[in-house]
């Protein structure tokens, strides 16, 4: 823990870490918000100097794991020297996702864990959504030569989706027993996209790296937006 926090800080700290515990355990309509005061070890009053709903707690916890995810995935690009093609990026986001149970559940559009936030109107989702982070993504990486550009940048995206998708929701439709581990998973993810869509003359990996960093900075304002649409 940070010696700069304040002790509203560490305070909004502890309310998220409860929230996040028992959403994941119990779900978002059946957890209350005296339950998540007392996992805390505040009062449920403390809770709405820093939320002013339930609501918009949950949003609070939304937005910390996308950024907590998204800069894990920035410090595994630059602690890996070998990091900068589509495919070892594709490698470090998919394995910081994975180590989240609340990003997963997210991915999944898990009703268990979501509940009825999933319908709710103007939901984070939905703002979300409307974002395209992963063309402007495939489109920066294609300017930097890392993809090959006689790809439409939407259909390569779209595939990435699908991967994203495919990679959470699997263990819906298969028995443990017949999915390999997740490490061997990602691994061979990683190499079938540096297979299709690395160009011809290789990459320079330096540039790919930037393009994360610059692509972070871009995502952790768009996430600024969303929390200040929720507000209004």
């Amino acid at each position: 823990m940070s010696n700069s926090e304040t002790k509203e800080q560490r305070r909004e700290k502890r309310i998220l870490d409860a929230a996040s515990e028992l959403i994941v355990r119990f779900g978002y309509d059946k957890t209350t918000v005296r339950e998540i005061a007392d996992a805390a070890g505040v009062s449920k009053g403390a809770i709405y100097l820093h939320f002013d709903s339930k609501r918009e707690l949950f949003e609070g916890l939304l937005l910390r794991e996308f950024r907590l995810v998204s800069r894990a995935w920035l410090d595994s690009v630059e602690a890996d020297k070998e990091a900068g093609s589509l495919g070892s990026m594709y490698r470090a986001i998919l394995s910081a996702q994975h180590e989240s149970e609340l990003m997963m559940a997210i991915y999944r559009q898990d009703p268990k864990v979501l509940g009825s936030y999933l319908h709710a109107e103007d939901n984070i989702f939905e703002r979300a959504y409307s974002q395209s982070v992963h063309v402007r993504f495939v489109e920066q990486m294609q300017a930097a030569g890392v993809i090959r550009q006689d790809i439409d940048a939407q259909v390569i995206s779209h595939v990435m989706d699908i991967v994203d998708y495919g990679f959470v929701s699997i263990g819906e439709l298969k028995e443990p027993e017949q999915i390999p581990s997740h490490e061997e998973t990602i691994e061979l993810i990683g190499q079938m996209l540096d297979r299709a869509l690395t160009p011809a003359e290789g990459v320079d990996r330096e540039k790919g790296r930037a393009v994360i960093r610059r692509l972070i900075d871009e995502y952790d304002e768009i996430l600024a937006q969303l929390m200040g649409q929720g507000d209004e």
